[in-house]
């Protein structure tokens, strides 16, 4: 289990420093495109890189929903989660800590949010309240975990390509939901970013906790229940 943590430790870290990293030096060159390909590139990388050691959940989301598909041990599941959050926070203390060695704007640093506080992030961003920034995560985390845990049964699906199909997935997830709430779909990457952003970032918190870990743990469910039927009839 120790080579599984500091597994998810490390990927946790690269998913948060390369995507957050480049939404807060980058966002304005390469706008919601390069971000949201930079999120699916890091876990493409990592799927490959040590999705044989611990799976590269990278998420705690997908730690549950994985949990909640009967996968995984409620006591692997907090051991992931621990470092998921510990790896993301380090990930977030470095790009902090780069913010301060120059004249770089950090806007909000990335950090998950709705309404007017993150529509004054940008020209591009909408506004839509606390309500609809739940449905927005918990339904694209439901999608998410969906595709994770199908690409990923090994009864049926091709793993040589789970990586490539579950960044691409994140890339799509990105896209639809950047404007909506700066996309989460993970909490750990939600922790991080708040911590330094503060104010209604760490208000609204809660929303980028539960939501995708509603959305996780209703996909691990409909996916067993989908798996079971389609054993049945075989």
């Amino acid at each position: 289990m120790c080579n599984k943590f500091f597994a998810e430790l490390f990927g946790t870290f690269v998913l948060v420093l390369g995507g957050c990293g480049t939404a807060v030096f980058a966002g304005r060159a390469v706008g919601f495109l390069g971000v949201a390909i930079a999120f699916g590139l890091t876990v493409v990388a990592m799927a490959y890189g040590i999705g044989h050691i611990s799976g590269a959940h990278l998420n705690p989301a997908v730690s549950f929903g994985v949990w909640a598909n009967g996968r995984m041990t409620l006591k692997d599941m907090l051991v992931y989660w621990c470092a998921q959050i510990i790896g993301a926070i380090i990930a977030a203390a470095i790009i902090f800590a780069i913010v301060k060695t120059g004249n770089i704007e950090p806007g909000n640093y990335a950090a998950n949010d709705f309404g007017e506080d993150l529509a004054k992030c940008g020209a591009n961003y909408w506004s839509i309240n606390m309500g609809g920034a739940f449905l927005v995560e918990c339904v694209m985390t439901f999608v998410f975990l969906m595709v994770i845990l199908g690409v990923t049964d090994d009864k049926h699906a091709n793993g040589k390509f789970a990586g490539l199909a579950i960044g691409l997935t994140l890339v799509l997830i990105h896209l639809i939901s950047i404007p909506l709430t700066n996309t989460s779909v993970n909490p750990a990457r939600s922790i991080s970013q708040a911590i330094f952003a503060c104010g209604s970032a760490l208000t609204h918190l809660w929303v980028f906790i539960v939501a995708p870990l509603v959305g996780a743990g209703l996909a691990g469910l409909c996916y067993k229940a989908i798996s079971c039927c389609k054993e049945c009839k075989k």
